[in-house]
């Protein structure tokens, strides 16, 4: 399966939401909502919101009412069900960083692999419930992620970005 790659930064706002820009033109401003929720809105009208599910699963749902799933695939590259690989390169810095874009990140750091086309809204809930519980165990608060509204919070198992 090919996956076409979109490279992104980031950069902090003042207001604490963040500017995403895309290597294929898009733009996109992200802030924090209630709990692990992020909303979003494009330079093209789109808007919507991101929710991490667990399992390394993201959750896209655009204002119009479709779903999009992405998996994040570490080292900030999310694999979505379009065939989008989307990859930060905010967080590629220093030697590992050029090894990585000159190797081709698929190449270098292995398989991709595939998010959900769809899911249940039970097996939704239960990527909330497993992931809940993997927090409360890790020592988190159990409750809403604790990170104040913080983008820069790292406790989520080597993924270096918000949600693709």
């Amino acid at each position: 399966m090919a996956y076409r790659d979109v490279t992104f930064t980031d950069e902090l706002l003042s207001d604490g939401s963040v500017h995403r820009t895309f290597s294929d033109g898009r733009q996109e401003w992200r802030w924090r909502g209630p709990g692990t929720l992020v909303y979003w809105r494009d330079s093209s009208g789109g808007t919507g919101t991101d929710e991490p599910l667990g399992g390394r699963i993201i959750k896209r749902t655009f204002a119009d009412g479709r779903v999009l799933y992405g998996r994040d695939q570490g080292y900030g590259r999310t694999a979505w069900g379009d065939q989008t690989l989307t990859i930060n390169r905010t967080s590629f810095g220093g030697r590992v960083g050029r090894v990585l874009a000159a190797a081709g990140a698929g190449f270098a750091l292995g398989a991709i692999v595939a998010p959900p086309l769809l899911l249940s809204p039970v097996e939704e809930e239960e990527l909330r419930r497993q992931a809940q519980q993997s927090s409360s165990s890790d020592g988190g608060d159990g409750g809403d992620g604790g990170d104040g509204g913080a983008w820069t919070d790292d406790n989520d198992g080597g993924s270096d970005d918000d949600f693709g």
